[in-house]
C-alpha cells in the first residue's frame, strides 16, 4: 500500500520542503493477516460461500488513474543495510531471479507475476514480464545508524547511488530500489503498523524521483506478525507455527512481502497508476487487496491451501530451487485475488 502524492517537493525554500516531507506517509506495502490494525482488504467483506473467488468483491472499483506502469524491463537494485548472511541473501535473490524464471516447475514465482502483467499503462503496454537482479550495495556498517525513520531511508538510497565506489546505477525507468534492513535495525512503524511499504524518492533529498522499497527482517523484533504463518504472534494462542521453506523464519516472511512491494511498484510506481479508492494518499493496490491470501479458500483468519513438502515445510509456488510462500495479487480481469497454485488452474 502506498501513501502520498504525486507532487515533486521544490528544491529550495528547505525548511518548506522539510515541513511538506514530513506531512506525506509512503505506500504502507504490507500489513501481515494476524494484525489487529489491518484495513481495506476485500478479504475482511463477507461474499457468500464461493471458495473460488477468494477476495472478489461487486464492492472493490480498482481503477486506472492514467500513470506510468513499469512496461520496461525491470532490474532490481538491493541494497543490504545491516549485517546479512550469506545464505540470507541468497533466499531473497533467488525469489527475484524466479519472478521470469519461466521454466520453473508448476505453481512458480513466474506464473504468479502472470497476473501482475495484465496491467497495462494508457497505450495498452504491459508490465514487463522480465525483472531481473541489478546491482547491489553493502551498508554493513550501519551508515544512517540503526534507527531508521521514513526520510532516513531515502537518505541511505542516496548515500548507495552517490557512493564514491561502485555506486549503485541511476535507472529512473525501469529500475527498483530494494532496501532491506537486518533483523537488529529499528524502522518507524516497523511491527506496529508496517512490514513494508514503497514510494518513490523525494528529488529534494535523493537528486532523483526513483521508484523504491523498504523490507525489514522482522525475526528478532515481531516475527509473529511479519514472518506469520512461519511464526504466531502471542494473542492467538495454541495456534502453531508452520515451517519455513528455506530454513530462516524472518527472510522467509520477507520474500511475501517484497513480492508484494514489487507487484505495487510495477502498477503503481509514482502513485498516480492502478489503485482503488478516492485518495491517492491512501490508495489500496493490488497487492493490499488479497492480503493475508496464499491459496484457494484463503480469507479472513485461514491463509487458503497450501502445499507441504517431504520435509514438513509449507509452500505455495516453487523457483528456481527453492520454495516460497507468497501471497496473491488482484486480478482487474476476473475481478478477485488469484495465483498459481489455484486449484482450478
Amino acid at each position: 500500500m502506498l501513501q502520498g502524492g504525486t507532487r515533486r517537493c521544490p528544491a529550495f525554500l528547505a525548511v518548506t520542503v522539510v515541513l511538506i516531507l514530513l506531512s506525506l506517509r509512503e505506500v504502507i506495502g504490507w500489513r501481515p493477516w494476524p494484525h489487529n490494525n489491518r484495513t481495506n482488504a476485500a478479504h475482511d467483506l463477507e461474499f457468500g460461500g464461493s471458495k473460488k473467488y477468494e477476495g472478489s468483491s461487486e464492492f472493490v472499483h480498482l481503477k486506472y488513474h492514467m500513470g506510468p506502469v513499469l512496461t520496461t524491463d525491470i532490474t532490481v537494485h538491493t541494497i543490504w543495510y545491516g549485517v546479512w548472511e550469506r545464505s540470507q541473501k541468497k533466499i531473497i535473490r533467488g525469489f527475484i531471479s524466479s519472478i521470469s524464471a519461466v521454466n520453473s516447475k508448476h505453481p512458480s514465482v513466474s506464473g504468479w507475476w502472470k497476473t501482475v502483467q495484465l496491467y497495462t499503462d494508457q497505450t495498452g503496454a504491459n508490465i514487463s514480464r522480465t525483472v531481473r537482479l541489478g546491482a547491489e550495495k553493502n551498508d554493513r556498517f550501519y551508515s544512517h545508524g540503526k534507527s531508521l525513520t521514513r526520510l532516513s531511508i531515502q537518505s541511505v538510497i542516496k548515500s548507495a547511488v552517490t557512493a564514491k565506489t561502485k555506486p549503485l546505477p541511476l535507472n529512473p525507468q525501469g529500475g527498483l530500489y530494494l532496501l532491506l534492513t537486518s533483523s537488529d535495525v529499528r524502522v518507524q512503524d516497523f511491527c506496529g503498523q508496517v512490514c513494508g511499504f514503497h514510494y518513490f524518492t523525494f528529488p529534494s533529498i535523493v537528486g532523483y524521483t526513483l521508484p523504491y522499497a523498504w523490507v525489514g527482517n522482522s525475526a528478532k523484533m515481531c516475527p509473529g506478525v511479519c514472518a506469520y504463518p512461519f511464526a504466531v504472534p502471542d494473542y492467538i494462542p495454541g495456534l502453531k507455527p508452520l515451517k519455513s521453506p528455506n530454513g530462516d523464519i524472518g527472510v522467509d516472511g520477507m520474500v511475501s512481502v517484497i513480492a508484494h512491494e514489487i507487484a505495487e511498484l510495477a502498477t503503481n510506481p509514482l502513485v498516480n497508476a492502478w489503485y482503488a479508492g478516492q485518495d491517492p494518499s491512501f490508495p489500496v493496490e493490488i497487492a493490499d487487496l488479497c492480503e493475508g491470501i496464499y491459496g484457494t479458500g484463503g480469507g479472513g483468519s485461514y491463509t487458503g491451501q497450501l502445499f507441504n513438502g517431504a520435509d514438513g515445510a509449507t509452500f505455495n509456488m516453487n523457483g528456481i530451487r527453492r520454495r516460497f510462500l507468497v501471497q496473491w495479487v488482484w486480478n482487474h480481469v476476473v475481478n478477485y485475488c488469484t495465483g498459481p497454485n489455484a486449484l482450478d488452474q
